[in-house]
């Protein structure tokens, strides 16, 4: 099945010009240019403009869109990942809402609002904050190590937190759906994830990855947050490291 880019365009309800943008840029590529010139679109870049779209709707911009692409995830991968972004942002929404209303009733009421209500919702962007000093805290307490996290990169580290919730979210998939160890959607799965943070400046090995998770399987604060998402996943995780 073949499409013109006009197709195309009607169908995603995009402008041609910016389909011609995203083949310019190394973004969606027809599957075949004609002797005239003509580009034309399959099944794959159908799929593959519904996952861009997805991202633009989160606001990912367009380099950033193709980088995400380069790391070679699956459809189903990268579906679940742009859903869980779409569900925090209905939560964000719709404590939003709920401070909207609150603001609306007291208004009508001529009372003042408590300075707190007010701005629920409008939380920072950099919800991984609390978690690093929770884990720098945990780190210097039982193993007198200090992480310096003052040079921080906050958009890179936004970037790694979406992405490490989104990995444990998968693995915590695979082991409710009871999805083996050494399965090959499984293996995929983490070797994308290793070839995502060492592409992002984060080095780390297979051998890197299995001593990791055995350093969470040990360490009770570690293990506890992996076995509250989803009972024996911090074990699931090393079984899985060991067949890579």
């Amino acid at each position: 099945m073949k499409f013109t880019v006009k197709d195309l365009a009607t169908m995603a309800g995009v402008s041609i010009k910016t389909l011609y943008h995203y083949h310019k840029i190394g973004l969606l590529m027809p599957s075949e240019v004609g002797e005239s010139g003509y580009r034309y679109y399959g099944l794959q870049e159908l799929k593959r403009l519904q996952e861009i779209l997805f991202y633009k709707e989160l606001d990912v911009p367009l380099v950033e869109i193709k980088q995400l692409f380069d790391e070679e995830s699956t459809r189903v991968y990268t579906l679940e990942k742009q859903r869980t972004l779409f569900m925090k942002k209905i939560d964000r929404y719709q404590q939003l809402i709920q401070t909207i209303d609150m603001s609306l009733n007291y208004t009508r009421k001529g009372e003042n609002m408590d300075n707190q209500l007010m701005f629920k919702g409008f939380g920072s962007k950099d919800e991984w904050k609390d978690a690093l000093e929770e884990q720098v805290n945990h780190l210097k307490e039982a193993y007198n190590v200090e992480l310096d996290t003052n040079a921080i990169d906050v958009d890179k580290m936004n970037m790694m937190a979406i992405e490490a919730k989104n990995f444990t979210d998968q693995m915590a998939e695979f082991l409710r759906n009871g999805v083996k160890y050494d399965d090959v959607s499984v293996q995929n799965t983490v070797k994308n994830h290793l070839h995502f943070l060492n592409k992002n400046g984060h080095a780390i090995s297979q051998e890197d990855y299995l001593n990791q998770t055995k350093f969470f399987l040990q360490d009770d604060f570690h293990r506890q947050m992996l076995e509250s998402q989803q009972t024996g996943l911090a074990y699931y995780l090393v079984h899985v490291a060991e067949t890579l």
